[in-house]
Order: structure tokens, then C-alpha cells, then sequence
């Protein structure tokens, strides 16, 4: 099994299959084997089966070690974000190449015992990246092909203060589960890439922001990000050819 998929907000039943256990040495992970345009693929919701986990609780470790324990080697996320940059609207749909971290108390790493520093000039597969923004153009799915992620500890949204500063070092879009995935995913030397769907203005630039907000947006844009991780699965290549993930 070479693809995974893991769900963020609204998209924790997006694939049916067996539901199994995989044991790791960060605990228990709840993963889902399914089909998915023909190919096999694990899928872990990334907040749990009945979004009982925040993100500052979420087991980012254990859920990366599940799916290299069953062989995956690309990975397809999704993250529920805020609009930061002029333009990005609710509902829109934005590839990140890049990522700020202001998280604050998360595990980063595997590598606890000895000194690994890991190269993240391109954090996220420029390979997968490049099939989910092909795929979607095919679709005739809209979705910006760039953008940097800023990650915060949650589970509080943001504060008007913070994205302006945000808005200031570049940032684009603000979510709560970027970080560590992406990081994690590189240390274990697999392709990740994330379809981020932008679910509210960022905190300032609206009235206020409500976790209903979010669920119905993300609702809404379901249908049509399954569409284009089914499209993306289906065209992954067996071996990687544009990227250096796995070096």
C-alpha cells in the first residue's frame, strides 16, 4: 500500500473500507483501508473517528509511523485554514509550498536520541503538489497553486494582532494541524503534499469566527476535494522521478 490520506476537519469518513488498529511506538492509531480509483490506500482521520482530538493533541507522530508501518510512501492531507492574504475567500481551495510554525508544544521529531537535521527547502513534494494543481485544472476546480501556511497551537483561533503580524512575515493562510505533519513526513522520508480549504477570513477581517463556520464551509467543499485526491490517486506514479523526498 503506497498512498495514504489523512483528513482534517469534515472530511473524517471520506473513504469507506476495514477499519484496523495499528500499533506503534506512540500508541494506538486508528487507520481505515480502502479503494479509491482502484488503488488501495490508508486513511487516517486526523482528529479521529469522531473528532475527539485538537490539534494540540492530535498524535502527529504515531499517525505518520502507522502509515510507514503500511508501506505508504505519498501522502495526501487536507487542512481546514483561514484566509490571510487579499483575495482568498471562503470556500477557496490553495496548494502551500512553504510553511511558517508558531506552534508551541507538539513533538517534532523522531529523532530524540541523535543529531538528524533534515533539509526543508521544499517542504512539501513538489511532485504531488504538481498532480494535485494539474488535476484540479483538469476538473475545472479552481485552486491557487501557492501559497505559505502558518501553523498555530490552537485550539483558540487567532487573535486580529497575530495575523497582522503573520500577514507581515508572508503568510497566506492560517491552520492549527500543518505542523509537525509535514515535518514528520519528511524525517520518514515520504512525499507529502495538502489541499487547504479556506473556511473564514482570518480573525480581524471579519466579525467573528465560529467552528460552525468552519464545519459548514468545509462540508460544502468536500465533495469536490475527494474529486480531486480520487483524480491524484490515480495518477501517482510508481516511482518518484521530480522530487527528493525519499533521499
Amino acid at each position: 500500500m503506497r498512498i495514504g490520506i489523512i483528513g482534517g476537519s469534515g472530511l473524517e469518513n471520506a473513504v469507506e473500507g476495514e477499519k484496523i488498529i495499528v500499533n506503534t511506538p506512540y500508541g494506538e492509531v486508528y487507520v481505515k483501508i480502502g479503494i479509491m480509483a482502484n488503488e488501495r490506500v490508508a486513511f487516517i482521520p486526523r482528529h479521529g473517528e469522531k473528532h475527539e482530538n485538537p490539534p494540540h493533541k492530535v498524535n502527529y507522530r504515531g499517525n505518520l509511523w502507522a502509515l510507514k508501518t503500511l508501506g505508504v510512501e505519498r501522502v495526501i492531507a487536507t487542512n481546514a485554514v483561514g484566509g490571510i492574504r487579499n483575495g482568498l475567500n471562503p470556500g477557496d481551495l490553495l496548494i502551500p509550498h512553504d510553511f511558517i510554525d508558531f506552534t508551541k508544544g507538539r513533538t517534532y521529531t523522531f529523532y530524540d536520541q541523535k543529531a538528524i537535521h533534515i533539509d526543508l527547502t521544499t517542504p512539501y513534494c513538489p511532485e504531488l503538489r504538481k498532480l494535485i494543481i494539474d488535476v484540479a485544472e483538469e476538473m475545472n476546480i479552481k485552486v491557487w497553486d501557492s501559497g505559505v501556511y502558518v501553523c498555530t497551537e490552537g485550539p483558540r483561533f487567532e487573535t486580529p494582532s497575530e495575523i497582522r503580524m503573520f500577514r507581515l512575515l508572508g503568510a497566506d493562510v492560517v491552520g492549527m494541524t500543518g505542523v509537525p505533519e509535514v515535518i514528520l513526513a519528511r524525517e520518514l522520508k515520504m512525499c507529502y503534499a495538502t489541499i487547504c480549504v479556506i473556511t473564514n477570513y482570518a480573525a480581524g477581517m471579519q466579525k467573528r469566527i465560529s467552528q460552525e463556520e468552519v464545519d459548514e464551509i468545509m462540508k460544502g467543499r468536500m465533495k469536490k476535494v475527494i474529486e480531486i485526491i480520487n483524480g491524484v490517486v490515480q495518477r501517482i506514479p510508481i516511482e518518484r522521478k521530480n522530487c527528493m523526498c525519499g533521499l
